[in-house]
């Protein structure tokens, strides 16, 4: 009954993780403003601090980056950038 239980657990946690991923920003924030406003004011602060977060947003941490390309332009020079 135990393994039953954790393995729906992972399965509802692997499913719920693209949407997690989505709302990256808003998370972070939340986490970030909670964090800042319990330094300052404590715990009505962190609560404070996480509904602004959550309003504002923070920085996408998950978001893949591009590859960096590089070629050869018109004058043989190797050229390095993000296309």
């Amino acid at each position: 009954m135990r393994s039953m239980f954790k393995t729906g657990l992972l399965v509802l946690a692997l499913a719920t993780m693209p949407i997690v991923a989505v709302q990256a920003g808003t998370l972070e924030g939340v986490a970030i403003g909670a964090g800042s406003g319990a330094i300052v004011a404590g715990p009505p602060g962190a609560i404070v601090g996480g509904v602004i977060g959550a309003v504002v947003g923070g920085p996408n941490l998950v978001k893949q980056r591009r590859a960096r390309t590089c070629w050869i332009n018109g004058r043989g020079n190797r050229v390095c950038g993000r296309r």
